[in-house]
């Protein structure tokens, strides 16, 4: 099952967070009713809760799930690129994030400037993960470098939504 990789191309999905690859497995992202397709808008205040996050696969097989914003402050100058929002491994196949372990708990996309991408990066593991630690700060991160200190190899899934700061509602 290989899912179309051009509109994280067209994204600069990949290129700016992860390298090329071919899409093995099927993950379907929700928030509320509304299905994360790659490119879609959603507005940050349907993002306060953690999504729904359905994973194909075989239940013996486990998964990394890491969700980042490469625009951060500003898609302009991304200068604390990558701002990691959430990280969850040992997902058994089948299931979703919450049969996992989570690493970094799930913080909600708040961009401030401009119009944010943020990416969901799925990946195999080749074994079960328990020593890894929680990203200190959520700055600067690198998903390339994540997934290789825990030989993950290239993603096996990804999808992106893009976000913008909603304007403040006027009162009187």
């Amino acid at each position: 099952m290989a899912a179309s990789v051009e509109p994280l191309v067209v994204g600069r999905v990949i290129g700016d967070v992860i390298d090329m690859f071919v899409p093995s497995v099927s993950m379907s992202v929700y928030y509320g009713p509304k299905h994360i397709a790659n490119g879609c808008e959603i507005k940050p205040s349907t993002t306060i809760n953690p999504p729904k996050v359905l994973i194909s696969g075989p239940f013996h097989e486990l998964f990394t799930l890491v969700m980042t914003d490469p625009d951060a402050p500003s898609p302009s100058e991304p200068n604390m690129r990558e701002l990691v929002h959430w990280i969850v491994v040992n997902i058994p196949g089948g299931t979703n994030p919450t049969r996992g372990k989570e690493i970094l708990s799930y913080a909600n996309p708040r961009p401030h400037l401009g119009i944010h991408r943020f990416i969901f990066v799925l990946y195999k593991q080749k074994y079960e993960v328990n020593d890894v630690e929680e990203p200190e700060p959520r700055s600067n991160f690198s998903t390339r470098a994540f997934a290789n200190n825990l030989e993950l190899g290239v993603p096996v899934a990804t999808v992106y939504f893009n976000a913008q700061k909603e304007p403040a509602s006027r009162r009187r």
